[in-house]
């Protein structure tokens, strides 16, 4: 079985997490400047087996497309150009930004600590991971 890798993706930092072999535990990675996301994809994938990536799809409260939708598609096409026979599923993260401040909050995390918005990226993406893996 392979480890399934979830990507909050952004316009300046994406946030990744992934799960062990056996798809029970979710853990954050990292969150990399999305400009190097595909290279840092390149890499990872060439190490570990991944047999799924999960990409965060942001809504608006009424279930439209965000903004950053358009961006999302264009690295999607690069993806499937350079990962052609990987499957990649959508997860509707609405919240998740939120949640993940909280989870910060109820951590412990002290006020400074809960700035660092690439932390905010790498937990939002192991909320999306985990959403998937309970509903599934």
């Amino acid at each position: 079985m392979g480890r399934i890798l979830a990507i909050d993706y952004g316009t300046k930092r994406t946030g990744i997490a992934i799960t062990d072999e056996l798809q029970l535990i979710a853990s954050g990675l990292t969150t990399v400047p999305t400009t190097t996301l595909l290279d840092f994809l390149k890499k990872y994938i060439a190490t570990e087996k991944v047999e799924l990536v999960l990409v965060g799809e942001p809504k608006q409260k009424d279930g439209s497309a965000s903004g950053v939708e358009v961006h999302i598609k264009e690295f999607l096409l690069k993806f499937s150009e350079t990962f052609p026979t990987m499957e990649v599923k959508r997860v509707d993260e609405r919240y998740t930004s939120k949640m993940a401040f909280q989870t910060m909050i109820d951590s412990g995390l002290k006020k400074k600590q809960r700035r660092n918005k690439a932390l905010i990226d790498e937990i939002s993406a192991t909320i999306i991971l985990q959403e998937y893996l309970y509903n599934e």
